[in-house]
């Protein structure tokens, strides 16, 4: 049970760090008016594919690492509704910053904090992260097997 609940929060640990790391990596790297459509702050096709793609390789890894430790098929469904749950939870804000950043003009280049702040995604992309990220979740914990 230990090694369960372990594995689970190793798991979503490793999601977590990996997601920071790649998000502010991704921004660096293609900057302010490849991450935004022109002149405002909505994000751009390309970052919100970009984003979709990483989040279900994150996925990956997370359930790769939960079923290193845990050794069990619980543990992956465990994390599974963690991603899940607490993906939703965390969408709602994005909806709130949506309505309250919607229309921002952006001059110029941004600091990376600006952009986190401003930043405005349609409705629908902060709810379909959990979902990408459980089955990423599901194929890393699958991954175990073969390996």
């Amino acid at each position: 049970m230990a090694r369960t609940i372990l594995g689970i929060i190793v798991g979503y640990v490793a999601m977590f760090v990996l997601v920071s790391i790649t998000f502010m990596g991704m921004f660096l790297l293609m900057g302010t008016d490849w991450s935004f459509k022109p002149g405002s702050f909505e994000a751009s096709n390309g970052w919100i594919a970009m984003a979709l793609v990483s989040n279900l390789i994150i996925g990956v890894v997370g359930g790769l690492v939960c079923a290193l430790i845990a050794r069990s098929k619980k543990a992956i469904f465990g994390l599974i509704i963690v991603v899940f749950v607490l993906g939703m939870l965390l969408a709602i804000p994005s909806v709130i910053a949506h309505n309250k950043n919607a229309g921002l003009v952006r001059k110029g280049n941004v600091t990376q904090v600006e952009a986190m702040q401003n930043a405005v995604e349609p409705i629908w992309v902060p709810f379909t992260f959990p979902v990408v990220g459980a089955i990423g979740v599901l194929i890393g914990g699958k991954l175990k097997k073969r390996s």
